[in-house]
């Protein structure tokens, strides 16, 4: 294993991994030094607009935030920005960890023309340039890794913005304090060295390869399905996609038949967590059982810690050690995406 590293990983993701539990520290810190909008008043709307691995810390965020504030959030994956969002009451949080995402830019773009608050949250790029050309407050980050390995940013930084807005009703600081703690309990048993036997991320890894994945959540643990389907489509370069319940029952159960062949091959993870709604966590049980009743393969993984909060990152952190087991199973370099980066300069020309 600790050779397949060395051969695998020459640009370090798995430090990016490990070193999760203290960027989310790191950004909240930094959030509460970062300037506000002037005469910054309680938001009626937020609109938070990324994409990809910089669009997912929102996502969490507006989970998580559900249970504690009445103002709307809305995670923006998309050019412009819907024209209901207007005027000063509307905060936009533009996020692009390159500053460079055309969508991003054109939703930061909409926000001031359309006469919204901006804020911008990046590393520097265009979007850092244009924040700083029309006098909007730009949350500036140091981060020299990949988009994806920034989430403790993109989650923290937002999160810090909107408590210190009094969006959420409460301060998360003891919460994320309580998930970091989780997080680094849970990782001593993740960590590389940790044999097969111990490795319940290696051990899953395992399981997943040559297989298609599928990974079910809910609630605030939605996103953390969405995170596990893109983690092993960036780490391992493999095929993976994301179910919500209860919206799955009303229509992916009826799929359980055909193709037989290609339903023999896949996994169905489903991400369970004591915070979890008395009924979502029946349906969750139910919905699995339903889907080994009919043959099909099925792993479950509990959340640790104790919030709401950890048990979306714990879960997550979890998810994030497995796609880079599978990539080294597959032989694959976690780091580089270059069919993505082909993509974007096609899109440029």
């Amino acid at each position: 294993m600790l050779e397949d590293i060395q051969a695998l990983d020459p640009q370090g993701m798995l430090q990016d991994i490990q070193a999760l539990p203290q960027q989310l520290e790191q950004a909240w810190a930094l959030g509460q030094t970062l300037p506000l909008p002037e005469n910054a008043r309680r938001p009626k709307m937020v609109i938070l607009a990324g994409m990809g691995g910089s669009a997912i810390g929102g996502d969490l965020v507006a989970a998580w935030a559900a249970r504690h504030t009445n103002v709307p959030i809305l995670v923006w994956r998309d050019y412009h920005l819907p024209l209901w969002a207007e005027g000063p009451e509307t905060l936009v949080v533009a996020s692009s960890h390159s500053g460079n995402t055309e969508e991003t830019i054109s939703a930061f773009q909409a926000g001031l023309e359309q006469g919204c608050t901006v804020v911008a949250i990046t590393r520097g790029g265009q979007l850092g340039r244009l924040a700083e050309e029309h006098g909007v407050p730009l949350w500036r980050f140091e981060h020299g890794g990949q988009p994806r390995a920034a989430v403790g940013f993109g989650f923290a930084l937002p999160l810090a913005l909107l408590a210190r807005l009094d969006v959420l009703g409460r301060n998360p600081e003891d919460d994320l304090k309580e998930t970091v703690a989780a997080m680094r309990a849970q990782q001593a048993h993740l960590e590389p060295e940790v044999p097969t036997s111990r490795n319940p991320a290696r051990r899953l890894a395992g399981q997943l390869q040559e297989r298609l994945v599928v990974v079910f959540g809910s609630e605030h643990l939605a996103p953390v399905a969405r995170r596990w389907k893109t983690q092993i489509n960036e780490i391992a370069k493999a095929w993976a996609q994301f179910e919500f319940l209860p919206e799955a029952d009303h229509n992916t159960l009826a799929g359980l038949f055909h193709p037989e062949l290609l339903l023999s091959g896949t996994m169905h993870i489903f991400l369970d967590a004591s915070s979890l709604s008395q009924r979502q966590r029946k349906r969750l049980h139910l919905t699995r059982q339903a889907f080994m009743e009919n043959g099909l393969n099925t792993d479950l993984i509990e959340a640790r810690g104790s919030s709401a909060m950890a048990h979306q990152w714990t879960l997550l952190h979890f998810g994030d050690y497995v796609s880079y087991y599978l990539a080294l199973l597959y032989r694959e370099d976690p780091t580089p995406v270059t069919i993505i980066e082909t993509f974007k300069r096609r899109m440029a020309e």
